[in-house]
C-alpha cells in the first residue's frame, strides 16, 4: 500500500517538505505557515497511524502480508520494497491510496517505486493498480459515509442541505496537457451522488498549492460564496479525493472551511473520512484479489 505521507510531529515539517518539493526549499515563512496548520490539528497527522490500520485490516481480510510505502515520510517506499525483498516475495500489487490518478500523484508513486525496485529489489515483479475511482466497493464506502451525514444535516436543518463534493486541486497544465484526474474524481462524485439518489450536487477542488500558476477548480469558497447566496444555511462536503483524515482534511476543512462558511452564515460540515471503514478494507481487498495472480514488472503495469 503507497500513500503520500505525513509527519507527526512539528519538528519533522522542514524535511517532510523538503521531500514533497524533490528538495526545493519553501520560503520560511511558508513553512511557518504550515507549522501552524499541523500544531491546529494536534502536532502532527493521524495520516501513518489510520495507515497502519488500514493496512492492518486489509491483511487479516486477504490472509497476506500487506507493506506501507510513503512517498514523502517515514516508512519511505523503499523501505517497504526492501522488506518485501528480504522476505523473498517474488510478486506484489502495489496499490494507492489515492483512487484517482493524476501524474502530480500517482505517477510519482509509481516512479518511486520503480526506482525503489531497480535499486534494491530488481527481481520482484509489480502490479500497480492505475486508479481505481469507479470501483462499486469504493463508491459504497463512500456513499455510506455520505448518507449518514447528509440524514443528519438535514434533520438538523430541517430542509435539503446541498453537497458539494471534494478533491485537492491540481495545476491546471496537468489536467490541459491530458492528465485525467478531473474526469475521474468528477465520475466517482457522479456515481457517490447517483448511488444516493442525488441530482443537484456539486464538485469543488481545495487545498490549491501556494504557487503563482492557476489550479483546477471550481474551489469550495467559491461554492460556499454560491450557496449563501442562494439563502442556504447549510452545507455538507462529501471529500472523495481521499481515503484517510490527514491535514488537507482536519485542518483545510474542519477548520478553514468552516469558518470561511460562519462569515458568510453557512454551516459547513462535512462526511466522515472513510479511514478504516470495513466498506473500504472490503473494497481494497476485492481490487487486490482481482490483480493478484497476474502481476507485471511495474514498468509494464496495467
Amino acid at each position: 500500500m503507497l500513500a503520500h505521507g505525513a509527519p507527526d510531529r512539528l519538528g519533522d515539517i522542514p524535511e517532510f517538505l523538503m521531500n514533497v518539493r524533490g528538495g526545493r526549499p519553501l520560503p520560511a515563512r511558508a513553512v511557518e505557515e504550515i507549522i501552524n496548520r499541523y500544531a491546529l490539528i494536534g502536532g502532527g497527522s493521524p495520516l501513518l497511524e489510520i495507515t497502519t490500520r488500514q493496512g492492518e485490516a486489509l491483511a487479516k481480510v486477504l490472509d497476506r502480508p500487506v507493506s506501507i510505502g510513503m512517498r514523502n515520510w517515514k516508512p519511505y517506499i523503499e523501505e517497504a520494497v526492501r522488506g518485501l525483498s528480504k522476505l523473498q516475495v517474488p510478486r506484489v500489487v502495489a496499490l494507492c491510496l489515492a483512487p484517482q490518478n493524476s501524474r502530480t500523484s500517482i505517477g510519482l508513486y509509481k516512479t518511486y517505486l520503480s526506482k525503489a525496485v531497480e535499486k534494491v529489489a530488481p527481481a520482484l515483479n509489480v502490479d500497480f493498480v492505475e486508479s481505481w475511482y469507479d470501483h462499486p466497493g469504493l463508491i459504497a464506502a463512500f456513499r455510506e459515509k455520505a448518507a449518514a451525514a447528509l440524514a443528519r444535516i438535514e434533520a438538523e436543518a430541517g430542509a435539503a442541505v446541498p453537497v458539494v463534493f471534494t478533491a485537492h486541486s491540481v495545476p491546471q497544465k496537468t489536467i490541459d496537457e491530458g492528465d485525467s484526474y478531473e474526469r475521474q474524481v468528477k465520475e466517482t462524485a457522479r456515481l457517490v451522488a447517483e448511488s444516493m439518489g442525488l441530482t443537484d450536487y456539486e464538485v469543488a477542488f481545495q487545498s490549491q498549492g501556494m504557487t503563482p500558476d492557476p489550479w483546477i477548480g471550481p474551489t469550495v469558497e467559491s461554492r460556499i460564496d454560491a450557496i449563501a447566496a442562494r439563502g442556504c444555511g447549510h452545507v455538507l462536503l462529501v471529500p472523495v479525493g481521499f481515503v484517510s483524515d490527514h491535514v488537507e482534511v482536519l485542518y483545510d476543512i474542519d477548520l478553514v472551511f468552516r469558518e470561511y462558511g460562519m462569515k458568510k452564515g453557512v454551516s459547513v460540515s462535512r462526511s466522515e473520512s472513510l479511514n478504516d471503514s470495513p466498506l473500504l478494507t472490503q473494497a481494497l481487498a476485492s481490487i487486490v484479489s482481482s490483480r493478484a495472480g497476474a502481476s507485471l514488472p511495474v514498468g509494464r503495469s496495467q
